[in-house]
């Protein structure tokens, strides 16, 4: 069974409904929430996405160069769902997610334009590239995968599936991440660690997240106040 559904097929049960996922980003004044349903929905799309255009299959890899976002979110869960090894070289990988302005030396390249409202981007994307936002959104919101996703399966970095659900549940009691509990972060979601202690940590504690991107440090105690946190992961 793949990381997404093994972290988020408990919270679809118990909280779908629930906040997963908020996100600020304190330059633009943005704030998204994303409950677990549209949270896996996004993932859905996703690893349909590169399923059915990159014909991306278990251990394939594909290489993620995104900041900490709820998009970067969606695009991680999507490519642990169909099995995909993420990875932070795109020298070789099946496709390369990268930010506006950037290209790769992928196979193919993905731009995630992080608009606030889940546009895509505002000009067509260069030639040899896919505009995410745009394309993933018309894939399906179910996704089953076509091939068995075995645990000794290449998942981060280094780290197989197995791996990398066990070192998820590690971290979240090292950090005292449980059940429940808010956990606001500042931290980038470096590959791995970050986005172990981040993203899957949380999750697999039945945690949710509070990710701010271009932190203020004089909102935090508000954020922590109006959001009620309950864990920090400071940056």
């Amino acid at each position: 069974m793949s990381i997404t559904e093994t972290l988020l097929r408990p919270l679809l049960a118990t909280a779908a409904a629930k906040p997963a996922i908020t996100h600020y980003d304190d330059e633009t004044g943005a704030r998204i929430e994303l409950s677990t349903t549209t949270l896996a929905n996004w993932a859905a799309k996703t690893a349909n996405w590169l399923v059915e255009e990159f014909d991306v299959e278990p251990g394939d890899p594909v290489c993620v160069r995104l900041p900490a976002h709820w998009q970067t979110a969606g695009v991680l869960l999507g490519a642990f769902w169909c099995g995909a090894h993420v990875v932070s070289d795109d020298a070789g990988a099946s496709v390369a997610f990268v930010p506006p302005d950037e290209m790769s030396e992928a196979a193919e390249t993905a731009i995630v334009a992080f608009d606030p409202l889940g546009q895509g981007l505002r000009t067509p994307p260069p030639d040899g590239a896919f505009d995410y936002l745009s394309d993933a959104k018309l894939a399906g919101d179910d996704f089953s995968p076509l091939f068995p996703i075995d645990g000794d399966t290449p998942a981060l970095a280094s780290a197989t599936v197995d791996e990398v659900l066990a070192t998820a549940r590690k971290r979240a009691d090292a950090l005292g991440i449980g059940a429940g509990d808010r956990v606001l972060s500042t931290r980038e979601w470096t590959l791995p660690d970050g986005i172990i202690d981040v993203l899957l940590a949380p999750l697999a504690a039945g945690a949710s997240i509070v990710q701010i991107s271009n932190a203020d440090p004089a909102k935090l105690a508000d954020r922590r106040s109006t959001e009620r946190t309950t864990v920090d992961l400071l940056g």
